[in-house]
């Protein structure tokens, strides 16, 4: 009978696509003509890389972090926690809305790689819409 190793191998963004997916997000933040932060996070939810235009709001800086860290944690995008915590009663949804960090709406997407979450972008400063178009052109940019 064959042995198997007792490892795992976990794969994690690395320092050059966490750079590319903000300044990615910031690129579409410019052709908006909106001012974000773009927070990315490895697969544990640790800041990787951290963008901020000038005129970005500096509260938007900590809700992009907290996106990243939302959508990695979460292994899902932000914006489906409406709809995760719909088929819950009121206390449950109370209880796990108040978990620090989490952040409910969009803007926060996963990084995967094969399935595997790798990390996560969170995009923040916009409208939910142009903050969630923002991490998805980061996205793009990453596979692109």
């Amino acid at each position: 009978m064959e042995s198997t190793p007792n490892h795992v191998t976990q794969r994690n963004i690395s320092r050059h696509a966490a750079l590319r997916l903000a300044s990615a997000a910031l690129d579409e933040a410019e052709r908006l003509g909106i001012h974000v932060n773009a927070a990315v996070v490895d697969r544990h939810g640790t800041l990787m890389a951290f963008l901020r235009m000038p005129e970005a709001s500096l509260f938007s800086s900590q809700t992009a972090m907290d996106k990243a860290y939302s959508a990695a944690s979460a292994r899902m995008p932000t914006a489906r926690w409406e709809a995760a915590l719909s088929d819950y009663p009121p206390l449950i949804q109370h209880n796990i809305l108040q978990r620090p960090r989490l952040v409910v709406f969009g803007g926060g997407i996963p990084v995967d790689v094969d399935g595997e979450v790798i990390g996560a972008i969170g995009v923040s400063g916009g409208s939910v819409e142009e903050d969630v178009q923002c991490a998805e052109a980061g996205l793009a940019a990453l596979r692109g």
